[in-house]
């Protein structure tokens, strides 16, 4: 299909998610299809979540938090801490190697599901087994590369605010390594973001098409999709972005009526299932429109070929 006979948009590839959700859960609905498809939702969107925090602020008044005696204890112990802090990290790291390993199989295993509408777990897991650990191996090392980077910011961070901190106040050093982290951390963030919804999105359907290594895959991404239609790129992750604060307030809703049974692992994934199978399906839908050679649904390899 040549590139100026395509018709592009945002909308169509919506309505297509959701007439796929009712075609994979509902006609006719298999509580036993159920379960097992959300398996490998579960294994995809593992490790996939967020947390938030809280905060403070020194001061040398009533109420406010004193650092002092932390940092004392912190600097006669170090060697302690350093231990503990090397323990924790090495058990942390190894949890999540596991999980990118087995949410990266589980990304194939869910396309596969939607794509094929069926519910299968021990013939995906081996038949994209070589996609998945090329998935899980990049995805470590863009880990690694960020989490050092944003490492090395907030310890120099850290280091130019130091004095502040040893006095127990908030002065100009702490305020001007507050702006400089957040101004280098928050374009950080969003470029990775964006390289997350990209390969999640675009690399991993076009690898279950074609078996290639990752960078091939962003290649063909950014060959075929987006740098030829740059506009309409742009305009699905707007879209997405206001997906998901629909599908993130649906989720909080669900989680409430059914009494935070919906936050659980594993239970959570198969209550919010249609919601997982529309996200999965609204980028290979969206993708279905650049013709034959990205349609997920009509081109899916065969069952029998390896990857």
């Amino acid at each position: 299909m040549a590139v100026n006979t395509l018709n592009l948009s945002v909308a169509g590839p919506i309505s297509a998610a959701v007439d796929r959700v009712r075609l994979v859960l509902f006609q006719p609905f298999d509580l036993e299809k159920w379960l097992t498809l959300g398996f490998c939702a579960f294994l995809a969107n593992l490790g996939h979540g967020g947390g938030g925090g809280g905060g403070g602020h020194w001061g040398r008044h009533g109420g406010d938090i004193h650092v002092q005696p932390m940092i004392e204890w912190i600097e006669s112990n170090l060697a302690l801490v350093v231990l503990g802090a090397l323990g924790i990290g090495v058990i942390v790291l190894a949890l999540m190697l596991l999980f990118a390993w087995l949410s990266s199989r589980g990304e194939f295993m869910f396309v596969d599901g939607v794509v094929r509408n069926r519910a299968a777990v021990k013939e995906p897991w081996a038949v994209y087994a070589q996609s998945g650990n090329r998935l899980f191996l990049f995805t470590f090392l863009l880990w690694l590369a960020l989490s050092l980077f944003v490492a090395i910011t907030l310890g120099s961070s850290l280091a130019w605010a130091w004095p502040d901190i040893q006095a127990d106040r908030f002065g100009d050093r702490s305020l001007v390594a507050i702006l400089c982290g957040i101004g280098v951390l928050l374009p950080t963030l969003l470029g990775s973001w964006i390289a997350h919804v990209v390969l999640r999105d675009f690399v991993v359907p076009a690898m279950y098409l074609r078996p290639q290594p990752v960078l091939a895959g962003f290649s063909s991404v950014w060959q075929e999709i987006m740098r030829p239609h740059l506009g309409i790129v742009l305009l699905y992750f707007l879209v997405k972005i206001l997906l998901g604060l629909v599908i993130g307030l649906l989720a909080v809703i669900v989680t409430c009526l059914t009494c935070c049974l919906a936050a659980l692992p594993y239970i959570g994934t198969v209550i919010l299932l249609p919601l997982l199978v529309f996200k999965r399906s609204f980028s290979l839908c969206f993708l279905q429109q650049f013709g034959p050679a990205w349609d997920c649904f009509a081109s899916a390899p065969s069952p029998a070929q390896t990857h």
